[in-house]
């Protein structure tokens, strides 16, 4: 795109942003960040959106936090902590001086409070598993949390990073019932709860008794952003204006065909991180009929173009991914890679003939009178239909009749918990291929987070395995031969892996991008206009 044809595009689009840019002085103290999609609420146990993440790392903070290298564990709530020699009792001493938003003292009862609500089965959390085989925790006194595990678990202390960790206040949750995390949340983060309107913008005000922000930071509190307003703008070319005009000053929801003149507009810049991965795929559900036949898997991953996937669409700004884990993950066992995926459309049309599925008139396949036309269910938006109409092109090559569903991310969350459709379009984040491999193929996350109803004992004792190994090497074999497993019965497409690019206007002081759960800005508290 020409920069005078965006010039125009941007002035035509100002109006499609909820508001119009603001002035210098308002520019000082708010901030706007336009991004694709809305969360389905913001309650830390029962979302997994990354959207829902980005916001809760500002409203609220966790035991431990991760450092910008992604792996260097540091300080949060918690200022030191022990591990006994067993690696099944982790003790925190917790800071004497948070509060939250309302202003009541945070104690380690708060926490307990946190994690057993997490991993209470009647919060039905998608990621409950995250916080380990507990078998107890425990405040010893009013700033010391015990944490006692029934068998040692490696990740524990990086899980207790993420958002799904964060302290939350037990008479918030009473008072709102069904309604925390819609239409309230009291935490003890750098930012406290505004507005939230679904599917258009969540405002957060600064909390100015803030000083325990994370030691990653040089300013640990208060912020330097008095409001941020997260807001919904599914069009991608609409936010690429958005950033261009100034209404956003910061987002890492820029198209891929504009990064390239972002990078040359001298008002802004990219911030990169290749620190951390995230991966987008479509997952079939196993179970359903025509995709439960493993050559018609088989097949249609083969069909898959991942090349002219990065290459094309998304400008060469993303690697394409022929594996379900990128390659530099930690645990990836370099001993002994599990088989890479590769494009073959003639290898893809031999084995759905030899399975039997015949092509008709119209070029699409059948096998005893059943029309082999999936259904997969995605997310609004520019990025997911884009995506979805290329696979759908790639299948097409071999007779293969994909038909799309997408769904606004405040309904596509409840969707995607159910059994209606046979494959479905999804990208998630990492840093070890524990971390993801547990997410997505534990029998007992069926049907969400794992949704592709993936249930194997064997692979369930390779996923335990791994967890409680004591050893890199033993984790590496464990979860090495787990992605040989689900790699051989096809149960992924894989389809690119995503750096961290973070599009921000020059008006901001230098900042680090972070990668926590894809998170970009995390906590937001090296953002402050100089300018």
């Amino acid at each position: 795109m020409s920069a005078r044809r965006t010039s125009l595009l941007a002035a035509a689009l100002v109006g499609a942003v909820a508001c119009a840019a603001p002035a210098l002085a308002q520019q000082q103290t708010s901030i706007t960040v336009v991004r694709e999609v809305d969360s389905d609420r913001y309650d830390p146990h029962r979302s997994t959106a990354r959207a829902a993440s980005e916001v809760l790392f500002m409203l609220a903070d966790t035991l431990v936090s991760l450092d910008h290298d992604m792996t260097s564990i540091k300080p949060g709530l918690a200022e030191s902590w022990t591990v006994s020699p067993d690696g099944k009792t982790y003790t925190f001493k917790l800071r004497q001086d948070v509060q939250f938003c309302d202003g009541k003292k945070m104690t380690a009862d708060d926490v307990v409070y946190s994690i057993k609500r997490w991993i209470d089965p009647a919060t039905r959390s998608p990621v409950s598993w995250r916080a380990g085989p507990v078998e107890d925790i425990v405040a010893k006194d009013a700033y010391t949390v015990e944490y006692r595990l029934k068998a040692p678990f490696s990740e524990l202390l990086y899980q207790l990073t993420q958002s799904f960790a964060v302290v939350i206040d037990k008479a918030n949750v009473d008072a709102l019932g069904a309604d925390f995390g819609v239409r309230g949340f009291n935490g003890t983060g750098p930012y406290c709860w505004g507005e939230w309107r679904p599917r258009n913008d969540m405002r957060m005000r600064r909390h100015d008794a803030y000083r325990w922000g994370p030691p990653i930071y040089e300013n640990r509190g208060p912020a330097h952003i008095q409001e941020v307003i997260w807001r919904i703008v599914p069009e991608e070319n609409t936010r690429l204006a958005a950033v261009l005009t100034g209404q956003s000053q910061v987002t890492q929801y820029i198209p891929y065909s504009g990064l390239a003149q972002i990078r040359a507009n001298r008002n802004l810049r990219v911030v990169e991180n290749a620190a951390a991965f995230w991966t987008y795929f479509i997952g079939f559900k196993v179970d359903k009929a025509g995709v439960d036949d493993p050559a018609v898997r088989r097949a249609i991953v083969m069909a898959v173009d991942q090349e002219a996937i990065s290459r094309d669409l998304n400008f060469g700004e993303t690697e394409p991914a022929y594996s379900y884990i990128h390659q530099a993950a930690t645990d990836w066992n370099k001993a002994v890679d599990p088989m890479l995926i590769r494009t073959n459309v003639a290898e893809a049309n031999r084995i759905l003939d030899a399975a039997g599925w015949v092509r008709g008139a119209d070029g699409f396949r059948a096998k005893n009178g059943v029309r082999l036309s999936p259904l997969v269910y995605g997310f609004t938006g520019s990025t997911w239909q884009k995506l979805m109409e290329t696979v759908q092109g790639d299948l097409r090559k071999i007779g293969v009749d994909l038909r799309i569903q997408l769904f606004d991310a405040t309904v596509a969350w409840g969707k995607l918990a159910t059994q209606e459709f046979d494959l479905f379009g999804m990208s998630f984040p990492y840093i070890t291929a524990g971390d993801a491999l547990n997410l997505y193929f534990r029998s007992a996350n069926a049907p969400t987070p794992n949704r592709m109803n993936w249930k194997d004992a064997a692979t369930d004792r390779l996923l335990q395995a791994g967890m409680t190994a004591s050893s890199d090497s033993e984790r590496a074999v464990a979860y090495g031969e787990v992605l040989r497993q689900v790699h051989e019965a096809a149960v992924w497409i894989p389809l690119y892996h995503e750096p961290m690019k973070i599009a921000a206007s020059n008006r901001l002081a230098a900042f680090k991008a972070h990668n926590i759960y894809g998170c970009g800005l995390y906590k937001g508290l090296d953002l402050r206009f100089i300018r």
